[in-house]
């Protein structure tokens, strides 16, 4: 009757012995994710909190094409066009 009432080792959470702290997600950024539609992209928080994720992911850049970093012959010509000192 214990753990239908809530109070038995179940209740809330595992025990430690189960979920150890590098297992734990980490929580949700609420405070950032916020700022940046609230704030940074001034959404109306009726339009903010209507938002999926993948609407919020798209808004703030998250979809946009990343290029490849520079690769070792771009920068040994960079370095012989620009020489230091």
């Amino acid at each position: 009757m214990r753990a239908a009432a809530g109070n038995g080792a179940m209740a809330g959470s595992f025990p430690s012995a189960i979920v150890s702290d590098e297992a734990r997600p980490e929580p949700f950024p609420w405070e950032t994710v916020m700022h940046a539609g609230l704030c940074l992209l001034r959404l109306p928080p009726r339009y903010f909190w209507a938002l999926t994720p993948i609407e919020f992911f798209a808004m703030t850049g998250g979809l946009k094409m990343r290029h490849a970093g520079m690769e070792r012959a771009g920068l040994e010509a960079l370095m012989q066009a620009f020489p230091d000192g």
